[in-house]
């Protein structure tokens, strides 16, 4: 590998460095996949799900080209690079590349018609933040309509600074919104943990270190050993929902911004007045 000056595409990433910290986006793909799929010209939409919209299997449903269908997620999952909002909703249509439908289609139809509305957006990394760790989860209970199965929605911070985040669907039936939460919760702290672990350089990490077995009070007794701080965050400051369910326009607007999901002129005017934030770990329990 040589030198060949500052970075500013990797991988299909644009890369903006500056006084302010460094912007990550894919401006260009977003601009291609809209041409690649024929939706150039669409209606551009202010979310990428609506809040009313459940998916399910829909075998009455017209079929439609699997080929195509699964071309089009491909495409939107590398594109969750730098746009965490589209995260669950992409992986949400995923789960029908087996057997797609019309209706399945439409869904990610809206999501491609949202980037035709955000297509600058990107993610901002900003200097002089703290090096705190923050995390937060949340769980929609039983939100899967075929096997009643919850999403866990957990996103890690660096500081002010997005660095991990997941959307997926739990192993097991949770029984209770509480235990749904408890699996959630211990996912995000098994994955806070992985990391102060490689930021403190411990000699002992290894693979295994990332996937602590999640037993029984695995919660308490990391907290009891101070590992970690448990906080309830409160509804309209929980960053996780936007991994886990379908929002209306004001909120998940807000949530992208606090993910640091900006374009750059609003992200520039953002890290000007954003206050740091204390803490190790904000988990809603």
């Amino acid at each position: 590998m040589s030198l060949m000056g500052e970075l500013r595409f990797f991988l299909g990433l644009q890369i903006k460095q500056g006084l302010e910290g460094t912007f990550v986006h894919q401006a260009k793909y977003t601009r291609d996949i809209l041409k690649k799929f024929n939706m150039g010209d669409s209606k551009p939409m202010t979310t990428p799900m609506s809040t009313n919209m459940a998916l399910d299997a829909d075998e009455d449903g017209e079929a439609v080209d699997q080929k195509k269908f699964r071309g089009m997620i491909g495409s939107l999952l590398h594109l969750t690079a730098t746009r965490q909002n589209i995260q669950f909703a992409v992986c949400l249509c995923a789960r029908y590349q087996a057997s797609p439908r019309t209706f399945h289609r439409q869904a990610v139809k809206r999501i491609f018609r949202y980037l035709k509305f955000t297509s600058e957006l990107g993610l901002w990394y900003f200097l002089g933040s703290s090096l705190s760790l923050r995390g937060f989860s949340d769980a929609d209970h039983a939100g899967c309509r075929i096997d009643r199965k919850s999403t866990s929605g957990t996103c890690q911070l660096l500081g002010t600074s997005l660095v991990s985040w997941s959307s997926r669907k739990q192993a097991s039936v949770s029984l209770s919104t509480t235990e749904a939460e408890y699996i959630a919760a211990a996912s995000c702290c098994s994955q806070l943990l992985w990391m102060k672990a490689t930021l403190t350089k411990n000699p002992v990490l290894h693979s295994r270190t990332k996937h602590i077995d999640m037993r029984f009070h695995f919660l308490r007794d990391h907290y009891e050993k101070g590992d970690i701080d448990l906080v309830h965050v409160a509804s309209e400051n929980q960053l996780a929902d936007i991994f886990t369910k379908p929002l209306e326009f004001g909120t998940f607007v807000r949530l992208r911004g606090e993910l640091g999901v900006e374009g750059v002129d609003n992200a520039l005017i953002k890290g000007e007045i954003e206050s740091q934030w204390t803490g190790l770990i904000a988990l809603l329990v």
